[in-house]
């Protein structure tokens, strides 16, 4: 649990020497890209930041994924992918032995990790699977989500890629891997174990491969990517070009919490302040300051918000937050960096 962001004195591509950094939201945005991405993490990697693109997505294939990056002015090896469906492959030989039959609910990118895990591909329940790996796939019937129920009533492991209940598109938010998963709970009552963020599974699988020692994990969303790094004991800066907004990281459980805020992927070649407390209660950052009084969030003066009023907002609603003094979130505007 924090009370305020971490602050640091250098740009954060020099204190790190790894990143790991989530896909949607953050490098790109569906298929478009996102201002300031590419020249951002070109500038870090030629600093010396290494990069490893980690995605819940189990759909796709590590080399689809550094195709598309690459596509985007973003140069990315396939050995700089962790996705989903290899965390998942990880974690189900925690538990199984070479060989072993999994029914897998899922895409191409989850076949082919769970292959190269030394595993055995069942396509029926009737098979007598030792366990269900399930992630998402845009083709997913009906039919693939009652195989999956039988064989985990029959009691097969349930590992779920990931549980993220929505999923972005260009339409809009569309049902993700978890409610997926969930008409497989509902027929079941069995509650999977998940491989995705907000486990740091993949993190970690990430960190060892790379063999970093000072890792920063990047991301968009406050409950997987950062609640991700939290759990897993890792410092994370979230930046503002996705999901969750510089108001939700206001109003942010402390399991949720970023160490570092940025507007966009240029947060990784600046160093950041940490808000100082006043005595008379003020949080300020550089030039802009906020305080909780009552349950009520005030800033230092109307006008552009800016990331530095951003920080001290959240420094101010977390100390009250962390004394059972709660922020009411309609006096939280909406806050722009």
């Amino acid at each position: 649990m924090t009370a305020t962001l971490a602050g640091c004195d250098v740009p954060l591509a020099t204190a790190h020497d790894l990143a790991l950094v989530d896909l949607d939201g953050v490098a790109y945005r569906g298929h478009l890209p996102i201002p300031h991405a590419a020249e951002s993490l070109t500038a870090a990697r030629e600093g010396g930041l290494r990069l490893v693109f980690v995605t819940n997505n189990a759909s796709r294939e590590p080399e689809e994924v550094a195709d598309q990056l690459t596509g985007l002015d973003i140069p990315t090896a396939a050995n700089e992918v962790m996705t989903a469906a290899q965390a998942c492959a990880a974690l189900l030989r925690t538990r199984l032995a070479p060989g072993a039959r999994v029914l897998v609910v899922g895409g191409a990118g989850l076949r082919t990790a769970v292959e190269r895990a030394g595993l055995t591909i069942v396509d029926s329940a009737d098979d007598g699977p030792d366990a269900v790996a399930q992630g998402y796939a845009p083709g997913l019937a009906w039919e693939d989500l009652a195989e999956a129920a039988y064989a985990v009533a029959g009691g097969a492991w349930h590992v779920a890629s990931n549980l993220d209940l929505s999923l972005p598109t260009a339409r809009g938010f569309a049902p993700g891997n978890g409610a997926l998963v969930g008409a497989v709970v509902a027929a079941t009552g069995v509650q999977p174990d998940s491989a995705g963020k907000p486990s740091p599974t993949m993190y970690r699988l990430a960190v060892e491969r790379a063999g970093a020692e000072r890792p920063l994990v990047i991301g968009d969303r406050l409950d997987t990517d950062l609640a991700g790094a939290r759990s897993g004991g890792l410092p994370g800066l979230h930046v503002l070009t996705g999901v969750s907004s510089a108001r939700d990281a206001v109003l942010a459980d402390a399991g949720l919490r970023p160490d570092f805020l940025g507007g966009d992927l240029r947060a990784l070649l600046e160093p950041h302040p940490a808000p100082q407390r006043g005595a008379d209660g003020w949080w300020t950052c550089g030039d802009r300051a906020a305080r909780a009084v009552d349950g009520r969030l005030e800033l230092d003066r109307q006008g552009p918000h800016g990331i530095d009023v951003i920080r001290s907002a959240c420094a101010a609603a977390w100390e009250a937050a962390d004394r059972d003094d709660h922020v009411d979130a309609t006096t939280v505007p909406e806050l722009e960096a």
